[in-house]
C-alpha cells in the first residue's frame, strides 16, 4: 500500500488521479492546516506533525509500506503542548531542524520516516511522465542571448541551492532581476511583472529568461522543483522570454496545456541540458 503524504497544489491529485486509473490501492495523508484536492474521492488520513509516532502507527495498522511527499507544505507552526509521549522523543531533533533551511527539515522528515520502516518513493517514480524530455519543448527556440542568460542562471541558481535558499531565478543580458526565496516562484514573478524599475534592460536587446532547478544536494525523492500552466501565464506577465528547466530535474504538470499557452503567448520552454548551454 503507498501513501500519498500531500501538500496544497495539483500534485497530490494529480498522483491520485494517476494511482485511481491504474487500479492502484492507496490513501491521502492531509496535514492538519493544508488543506489538500481529492478528486478521486480517496481515503484521507488527518495527522499533526506533533503525533507523527501516531501517524506512523496508523499508517501500519493500514498496511503501509510505501510513501510519497507531494504538494507544497509550509513550515508548520508547532504546538509544544500537543507532542504525543512517543512523538515527544523525536521533538529535539524535528525542532532542531526547524531552525535550518528546508533541505535540513526534509533531511531529519525523511529519515524520520525511513527509521519507522517507509520506503520512499518519488512523485516522478508513481508519475514518470511529469519529468519531460530533455530539449526544447515549444515552437519558439532560445536564440544565443537566451541560451548565455540561461547558464548564467544555471550558476546563479546552483550557488542559491547551495546556500539552501531557493531553486530559480531570472536573468535578463545577464543581469539578474530576481532570485527565488521562501515566498516561492509565483511570488518572485509577481514582484517582477508588478514592480518595473528604470534599471531593467530593454527588452528588444534580450527579453531574459526564468531558470528553475533543483538544490545541488537535494534529495530528489521530495520537493523537486515543480512547473505548469500557471507559471508560464507568470513568466508571460513578468515579460521573460521563456522558461529553462534543468533535465531531469523539474516536474511539469499538465505539460500539453503549458506547452499550448507557451506557444499561445510566443515563449520557449527548453528542459535544458547541464552538460551542454546550447539549445
Amino acid at each position: 500500500m503507498l501513501a500519498i503524504i500531500a501538500g496544497t497544489g495539483r500534485l497530490p491529485g494529480a498522483l491520485s488521479e494517476k494511482l485511481t486509473l491504474a487500479g492502484k490501492d492507496y490513501i491521502l495523508c492531509e496535514i492538519e492546516g493544508f488543506e489538500i484536492e481529492n478528486p478521486c474521492g480517496a481515503p484521507v488520513i488527518r495527522f499533526r506533525v506533533e503525533q507523527l509516532a501516531r501517524f506512523f502507527a496508523t499508517l501500519k495498522d493500514k498496511k503501509v509500506q510505501e510513501v510519497v511527499f507531494a504538494g507544497a507544505i509550509h513550515r508548520p507552526r508547532i504546538d509544544p503542548t500537543a507532542f504525543d509521549p512517543e512523538t515527544l522523543k523525536l521533538a529535539p531533533k524535528f525542532l532542531a531542524a526547524m531552525q535550518g533551511g528546508d533541505d535540513t527539515i526534509l533531511r531529519v522528515v525523511l529519515s524520520l520516516f525511513e527509521d519507522a520502516g517507509f520506503t520512499i518513493r518519488a512523485a516522478h517514480e508513481v508519475s514518470p511522465d511529469l519529468l519531460p524530455a530533455t530539449g526544447v519543448l515549444t515552437n519558439v527556440v532560445p536564440d544565443e542571448k537566451d541560451t548565455a542568460d540561461a547558464a548564467r542562471a544555471a550558476e546563479v541558481t546552483a550557488a542559491l541551492g547551495a546556500a539552501d535558499v531557493g531553486q530559480g531565478c531570472v536573468v535578463q543580458q545577464g543581469l539578474v532581476l530576481a532570485c527565488e526565496t521562501l515566498p516561492g516562484t509565483d511570488w518572485m514573478l509577481a514582484q517582477l511583472a508588478n514592480a518595473p524599475f528604470l534599471a531593467r534592460p530593454d527588452r528588444s536587446k534580450g527579453a531574459g529568461v526564468f531558470f528553475k532547478a533543483p538544490k545541488p544536494d537535494q534529495d530528489r525523492r521530495v520537493d523537486l522543483p515543480i512547473v505548469g500552466p500557471v507559471t508560464i501565464d507568470a513568466v508571460s506577465a513578468a515579460g521573460l522570454g521563456g522558461l529553462v528547466l534543468e533535465a531531469g530535474g523539474v516536474m511539469i504538470m499538465e505539460a500539453d496545456v503549458a506547452i499550448e499557452k507557451a506557444n499561445a503567448a510566443g515563449l520557449f520552454i527548453w528542459v535544458r541540458d547541464n552538460t551542454t548551454e546550447t539549445a
